[in-house]
């Protein structure tokens, strides 16, 4: 399983970035695919998520409304839409994915998944 997450950069504050992740050694809609970030100095947190059961999707409250998570099967490749960004939103971001189907996208939004590609640079300057 590999991961590979680009669209990472500087962005000024109010700026917007799409985050591409490209997945290959499984089938994307066969897994529960996430973004993650990790700030300097801080845990990682769990950003969106979507889930395989009924694709449900889970999103972190201080980017609701501002960041979308997306796939696309045929390309095998999930997004983050990232827009209105916040200094505070400044951390490396990593795609990853997850093969447990039975659970919902909250439970790794909170708990995290299995696999995690490298991550990608995002600068929010004020």
């Amino acid at each position: 399983v590999q991961l590979q997450a680009s669209g990472g950069g500087l962005v000024q504050d109010g700026g917007s970035l799409r985050l591409s992740c490209t997945v290959s050694g499984f089938t994307s809609n066969q897994y529960a695919i996430g973004w993650f970030r990790q700030a300097p100095g801080k845990e990682r947190e769990g950003v969106s998520c979507v889930s395989v059961r009924g694709g449900g999707t889970s999103t972190a409250d201080s980017v609701k409304g501002r960041f979308s998570i997306s796939r696309d099967n045929a390309k095998n490749t999930v997004y983050l839409q990232m827009s209105s960004l916040k200094p505070e939103d400044t951390a490396v971001y990593y795609c990853s994915a997850d093969p447990r189907t039975f659970h919902s996208a909250s439970f790794f939004l909170r708990n995290g998944m299995y696999y995690y590609g490298k991550g990608t640079q995002v600068t929010v300057s004020s």
